[in-house]
This record gives C-alpha cells, sequence and structure tokens, in this order.
C-alpha cells in the first residue's frame, strides 16, 4: 500500500472512542519506548530556531542554533497551495512575513475557520511554493523583540527539504549529530483541504533515511489521531504528544469525543499516550506550577508518572525576557529586559525533564551542562 494510502486508512480508523475508557486504540508499541539514563544529556531543543535571536523559522534561525549549542531544531510545518511543506508558526503568515505590503497578494486575504476559530489573514494554503518564496520573513514578537526587526525582509519561507538538507550539513561540519523536532500544524485543518501533513512528513524524512528508531528526529503533535496513522503507516521515529494548558486536541474537540489535555495527563492516560507515542511535551506550567504570588511551586508528578509510563518529558517554552517569565524571576519592570531564566530552568533539570523547548539555545545549553556538571 502507497504511504498516502495507508495514512489515509490510518486516519480513517483513529477517532477517538466515545469514552475516556476506550480513548486509546489498542496499538502496539513501536518498540521499546525511550528513557533517558542518567548518564545522557538533557535535549536542547530551538523552538523554532535561535528565534530570540533571528526572526523565527529562518533558515539563518535554525543555523545559529545548531552552533550555540541546540541538540534539535524545530521547524512548525505547514502546507501551501501546491502541496509543499514549508516552515511557519501557524498557516496565517499576516504577522510572519511582509505579505501586507504586497498589494498583488491584498486580495489573497480573506477569513476562514481555522480549529473552530474565524480568522483573517493570508494563507500559506493560498499560495503556490513559488509565491510564497517571493515572501520575506519578519519579527512576530516585534514590540518584545525588537533587535530581530533589523533582520526583517533578509530571508525568505524555508521549505522542510531544506531544512532537512542544513540538519545533515551542519552535522558534518560541527562533528555532531543535529537533529530535527517537526511539529504538524493543525492537522485536521490541512486534511481537511486535501492538503494532508502526515504523508508528505513520512515521504520526507524517509528521503532523507530519517524514518529509523535510532534517527534524530522527534515528531510531535497537540492532536492525537494524526500522531496514531504516522505510527500506523510506519513511522519509526519517535512521536511526542504536545499537551497544552488546558482545553483538548482539536481532532477530539471535532469528533465530539475524546479525552481532555487533563485526562492525557492523568497515570491512565499517560499509558495510554504510550501506546502509540515515545514522549509527552507539556505546557511548562504542568510540570512546575507557578504560584499566585509569582514563585515557582513544587513539581508535580508529572515527570514521574510519564517515565513510569516509559515516556520522555520535553516541556516547553523557555524564554529569557521578563514578559515570558514568572513574576519573582524578573528584573526591572521593562517587559523585553531579560530575567532570571536560568534559574527557571535549573527548577525544570532538577525535577527530572529529559528535554526542553527554548528560544534561548545558547542560554538553555549553558543551564543544562551547568546542571550536569553539579550533578
Amino acid at each position: 500500500m502507497s504511504t498516502r494510502r495507508t495514512v489515509l486508512a490510518c486516519l480513517a480508523t483513529a477517532a477517538p472512542a466515545p469514552a475516556f475508557l476506550g480513548a486509546f486504540p489498542a496499538v502496539a508499541p513501536s518498540g521499546q519506548n525511550p528513557r533517558r539514563r542518567p548518564s545522557e544529556r538533557v535535549t536542547v531543543v530551538a523552538h523554532r530556531g535561535a528565534s530570540a535571536l533571528r526572526p523565527e523559522h529562518t533558515l539563518a534561525a535554525y543555523e545559529l542554533a545548531a552552533r550555540l549549542g541546540a541538540d534539535y531544531l524545530e521547524p512548525d510545518l505547514v502546507c501551501t497551495a501546491d502541496g509543499v511543506l514549508v516552515c511557519r508558526h501557524e498557516p496565517a503568515i499576516g504577522g510572519t512575513t511582509d505579505v501586507a505590503d504586497r498589494p498583488e497578494f491584498a486580495s489573497r486575504r480573506r477569513t476562514v475557520t481555522l480549529d473552530g476559530v474565524s480568522v483573517t489573514d493570508w494563507f500559506t494554503h493560498d499560495f503556490t511554493l513559488a509565491e510564497l518564496r517571493t515572501l520575506r520573513a519578519k519579527e512576530r514578537l516585534g514590540q518584545i523583540r525588537q533587535r530581530n526587526t533589523l533582520l526583517d525582509g533578509r530571508w525568505p519561507v524555508p521549505t522542510l527539504q531544506e531544512v532537512l538538507q542544513l540538519r545533515k550539513r551542519l552535522s558534518a561540519e560541527l562533528g555532531r549529530e543535529i537533529g530535527v523536532y517537526p511539529e504538524t500544524k493543525h492537522p485536521t485543518y490541512f486534511r481537511s483541504l486535501g492538503l494532508a501533513l502526515e504523508e508528505r512528513l513520512l515521504r520526507a524524512l524517509g528521503l532523507h533515511g530519517l524514518n529509523r528508531a535510532q534517527a534524530p528526529v522527534y515528531v510531535q503533535s497537540f492532536e492525537v489521531s494524526n500522531l496514531r496513522a504516522l505510527r500506523g503507516a510506519g513511522a519509526r521515529f519517535p512521536l511526542v504528544q504536545l499537551i497544552n494548558a488546558d482545553g483538548a486536541p482539536y481532532d477530539t474537540v471535532a469528533a465530539g469525543k475524546g479525552p481532555t489535555y487533563a485526562d492525557l495527563l492523568t497515570p491512565r492516560g499517560l499509558r495510554g499516550i504510550a501506546q502509540y507515542a515515545q514522549g509527552v511535551g507539556p505546557e511548562k506550567g504542568h510540570v512546575v506550577p507557578c504560584r499566585s504570588d509569582g514563585s515557582l511551586g513544587p513539581a508535580t508528578d508529572l515527570v514521574e508518572d510519564a517515565h513510569e509510563a516509559g515516556l520522555l518529558v520535553h516541556p516547553w517554552t523557555f524564554r529569557a525576557e521578563n514578559t515570558f517569565l514568572p513574576a519573582r524571576l524578573r528584573v526591572g519592570d521593562d517587559p523585553k529586559d531579560y530575567g532570571r531564566m536560568l534559574e527557571e530552568l535549573q527548577v525544570f533539570l532538577r525535577a527530572g525533564i529529559d528535554g526542553f523547548f527554548t528560544d534561548h539555545p545558547d542560554l538553555g545549553a549553558l543551564a543544562r551542562d551547568g546542571a550536569a556538571r553539579r550533578n
């Protein structure tokens, strides 16, 4: 059976069962779930590249991240009208490219319903790759990362193919394996447009020799059914179930049944995730919550429960700017200034996490390596 037919067949049978009791299918695990040994390094994932220092999801951001010590580069994947996987935070690109300044594309601005929410913008799936490549990336958080705005307009929107080529080149140049950690963005939405992400991703990774158990690859999603479909279609690399701060996976919402994110974080839910994935990527407050006074509270049982289920834990997202830090770790009153992110990371490293996502891979590697030396 072709990759496309296999993925579609898996998706057709991937809807969650009506009750939480049956929410997880009897999918055979793909092998022993990886569990980090004490001698192994904590994994530093460059969130959209070195996105604190370069506009996110550009080849420049990914390359700098690797040179600053990241173990994995994280591209968010969306699709063009002609079926090419490209790297953008969302299919909506008004905030991350110069499309609003391009009069030839003014008529492309429209309103769609994206995961149940009405969104008015320009969308990757309304552009061919050739059209999209005429646009240039810009800083998404311009009010916070003003230095990055100086780099607006320098780089095009990269394809997944370019990121995989970059990974190979940097691995050889730096003498260490650089991994990729793609996220399938809004997979149910893209599937409804006839632009399913899963088959394209499997094909791309396979062409680069990365569809194997020990490949430097993780694939992540906030949805459940597409991860199950990838596993059923022959994905051999580890899969990671992302966990939002609240709510439920959109595919379970769309189906009107299935577990919430809170359900997935229970010991029973984690055992269910282990049937199709090798890790969880929780919003960091699920691991160490922030108290009402702005301090970090004690760690929850999540890391211990996930490890007991055989799952790695990679929380997100660690950023140095005050606006993203708990109040007690901020320095000064300017939301753009850097606070004490290293102290925040130390708390999470002591909680036993296996890796983490950060916009600052240099600081992340520094915190990780410092904690390893102390141990």
